[in-house]
C-alpha cells in the first residue's frame, strides 16, 4: 500500500478543535498532530484560535499536557508586551462590545504614570479612562477587568448593586481581583535585607 502523501509531507495527521481552558484569550484550540514532529512542541496565535503543534506519538493525556503548557507560555508572553494607548482604546472597544453590548463607549484610554494608589480611574462626563502603568506587564485577564471595570463607570458612576451585576458577565472578575489583592499585599510585606537587590 503506497504511503500517504500528505502524512509523509509532513502535514497534520489529525487536527481537534476544542473550547478554551479558563487560561487562554483566544476562543478556541486547535491541536495539529505531525508524524514529522519527533519531540518538539510550539504553539502561535492565529486570529481567534490558538494553534498547538505537536508529535503525532503523544497520547491524549500528554497532548492535554502540552496544551496547557503552551497557553500558560504564550500567556506569559503576551503579558510581557506593553499595550501602546492605541492598542488599549481597541482593547476597551472590543470589552464593551462583548460584555456590555457596546454601550460604554469611552472618548479616550490611556496609560498614565500618575496613579500609584488606584489601578484604574474614570471620568464619566469626560468618557476618559486611565489605566495606571503599574498595571503593565501583568496578566492580561487582570488588564481587561480593570479596564472593565472602568467602563462600567461610564454606565453607572458609582459601585453599588447595579455596577457589580454588570461586571457579573467578565467570568474572571473574582480572579482578577484576587489577583490584584495579592499584589497589594506583597507590596505592604517589610523587605528583608539583602532581598530585591536591597
Amino acid at each position: 500500500m503506497p504511503a500517504d502523501p500528505l502524512h509523509s509531507a509532513g502535514t497534520p495527521q489529525r487536527s481537534t478543535t476544542s473550547q478554551p481552558t479558563s487560561g487562554s484569550g483566544a476562543s478556541a484550540i486547535e491541536v495539529r498532530r505531525s508524524s514529522r514532529r519527533r519531540r518538539t512542541v510550539s504553539a502561535y496565535r492565529e486570529g481567534d484560535r490558538t494553534v498547538v503543534l505537536i508529535p503525532a506519538r503523544m497520547s491524549e493525556a500528554e497532548e492535554q499536557r502540552w496544551v496547557s503548557v503552551m497557553l500558560d507560555k504564550l500567556a506569559a508572553q503576551e503579558s510581557k508586551r506593553v499595550l501602546g494607548d492605541t492598542e488599549l482604546s481597541e482593547r476597551a472597544q472590543r470589552l464593551s462590545a462583548q460584555y456590555f453590548d457596546g454601550r460604554a463607549r469611552p472618548a479616550s484610554v490611556r496609560w498614565v504614570t500618575n496613579q500609584n494608589t488606584r489601578w484604574g480611574s474614570c471620568t464619566p462626563s469626560e468618557g476618559s479612562i486611565r489605566l495606571s502603568h503599574r498595571l503593565q506587564g501583568m496578566p492580561e485577564y487582570v488588564v481587561d477587568y480593570v479596564l472593565l471595570h472602568e467602563l462600567a463607570h461610564l454606565l453607572v458612576p458609582g459601585h453599588g448593586p447595579r455596577f457589580w451585576r454588570l461586571l457579573e458577565a467578565y467570568p474572571r472578575t473574582e480572579r482578577a481581583k484576587g489577583y490584584l489583592e495579592g499584589v497589594v499585599a506583597a507590596d505592604r510585606w517589610p523587605h528583608l535585607p539583602g532581598v530585591r537587590g536591597e
